[in-house]
């Protein structure tokens, strides 16, 4: 294994074992982490999907590699959805793939806004629809 997955394996298993409360992890897109075992001490894995194929069929190959490393919530989460095309494109591929789609988070220029000023978009405007939308989604995994 590499050094360095290794090493945030360990840090990882580590905090997760000492966390009185919640331990969020944000780990790069992609699959390495998690073909590596890097993540295999979460008790929740959050699959971040955006609506086109690429994304899509990574997000799918996320949830598999979750449900190999006993990784008991998995949830799935569509990003920058514009439309009810992009919605319904999504809802069809996780249908196809017998993925629960647990939230939607709309395309949102306040997003954009936040990100070219180097802020954060709950700083910068805090009661936007995706600021709102995220609340509700990290409201459901704490509890």
């Amino acid at each position: 294994m590499c050094g360095a997955h290794a090493t945030v394996r360990g840090l990882l298993s580590e905090l997760v074992a000492s966390a009185t409360d919640v331990c969020v992890a944000d780990m790069e897109a992609g699959l390495e982490h998690l073909s590596r075992g890097t993540a295999g001490k979460a008790d929740v894995l959050v699959a971040v999907i955006e609506p086109y194929y690429r994304s899509l069929e990574t997000g799918a190959r996320v949830v598999d590699l979750g449900k190999e490393l006993g990784i008991s919530k998995l949830i799935t989460v569509a990003n920058k959805v514009r439309n009810d095309d992009d919605r319904q494109a999504i809802e069809r591929f996780c249908l196809s793939r017998g993925l629960v789609l647990d939230a939607v988070l709309p395309h949102d220029e306040a997003v954009l806004s936040a990100d070219r000023e180097g802020r954060a978009v709950l700083d910068l405007s805090p009661g936007c629809s995706y600021v709102q939308c995220v609340e509700g989604l990290a409201s459901s995994i704490v509890h």
